[in-house]
């Protein structure tokens, strides 16, 4: 059976992101997008893992630089510009993702963050990529109740002279 978004994720009107950072085969953090619910539009699911994992660095008193470089990234979407850059310069090691992220791609769909900077990491797409893209399709039929209201311009009236 494939796998699917729990029940009360949806309810949360999130868009259906998840993530795992996975440091010697166990995982060390898991998250989800948190954007809406935060109000935060960098609360994305890799940046809420960071946050874990920084943590986590605090109580074991572990060097994060370290922690880092033994980390691979598992995100069910292609992971965005933004978190992209944020990955490469905490230097982990690899991001095996889903689906493309054909808006906000930055491990080459839209842009290459990696070509800005001096690390990098392996990359493996495609993984489970059906099952990513059904739930993002899934979650746009709906509507996302925390999205702002559009501003629609009303028509312009040209008078003839």
């Amino acid at each position: 059976m494939p796998w699917r978004w729990p029940d009360r994720l949806w309810s949360m009107g999130e868009v259906p992101v998840g993530c795992l950072f996975v440091r010697h085969g166990q995982i060390v953090a898991e998250g989800r997008n948190s954007v809406n619910e935060t109000r935060n539009a960098t609360r994305h699911a890799e940046m809420n893992c960071v946050d874990i994992v920084i943590a986590l660095c605090a109580d074991l008193h572990e060097d994060p630089c370290t922690f880092f470089a033994q980390t691979e990234v598992v995100v069910s979407v292609e992971p965005c510009v933004m978190c992209t850059a944020a990955l490469l310069d905490l230097g982990v090691t690899k991001v095996t993702y889903g689906c493309r992220n054909d808006r906000f791609g930055g491990c080459d769909s839209v842009f290459n963050a990696a070509s800005l900077c001096e690390q990098s990491f392996s990359v493996v797409a495609g993984v489970q990529e059906e099952t990513a893209m059904q739930l993002l399709k899934d979650f746009y039929k709906g509507t996302n109740p925390n999205a702002p209201v559009p501003k629609v311009k009303s028509a312009k009236r040209m008078d003839s002279a």
